[in-house]
């Protein structure tokens, strides 16, 4: 019974100052990302940062987005980081060699099923993300977003590629 408690009360002091253990890991990296340098002083920072942000944010997460697959999370991640990727060659094509007149700039409403919030502002995120793609706007009913994009032949294939390729993953991915 004692052991127990102890357990438990070690479990709260881990969560008192180590409240979102990969919010700090993602913090500490972008940190040193950004400072593009591997000195003492950046390592310093870094976990400085990624100890205090999450601590003093905690009172905002009143509770912690449940991810189902982590494994499905970073599968996640890989897809939206290759079509950022592959977006973004396409859009400098369009600015380098489509005249601005000739762009088929359009509002589009996309559908969407999602219920986490979580996975909502994911999705919002991605789309925002992804060159050529802006996320402007989400229903308040929450069950749709209205995205404008740069240049757009056929809505129907925008709303398909993003219930299929992102919004279904979400669903994998958040409760």
């Amino acid at each position: 019974m004692k052991q127990e408690h102890d357990q438990a009360v070690e479990l709260t002091h881990f969560q008192r100052y180590l409240p979102h253990p990969l919010l700090s890991i993602l913090l500490v990296m972008l940190w040193i990302a950004l400072q593009n340098s591997f000195s003492i002083a950046v390592w310093t920072g870094a976990l400085f940062l990624g100890l205090v942000i999450p601590i003093y944010t905690a009172n905002f997460w009143p509770d912690r987005p449940k991810i189902r697959s982590p494994m499905k999370a970073f599968v996640f991640a890989l897809i939206v980081a290759w079509d950022i990727l592959v977006a973004n060659v396409h859009v400098a094509l369009l600015i380098l060699f489509r005249r601005s007149d000739r762009l088929r700039t359009r509002w589009v409403t996309v559908p969407i099923d999602l219920a986490s919030p979580e996975a909502i502002t994911v999705l919002a995120g991605t789309i925002t993300l992804t060159p050529g793609t802006v996320s402007s706007d989400i229903a308040a009913d929450g069950r749709s977003i209205l995205v404008h994009c740069l240049d757009l032949e056929n809505e129907h294939d925008l709303v398909h590629t993003i219930k299929n390729r992102y919004e279904k993953r979400l669903q994998a991915i958040f409760p």
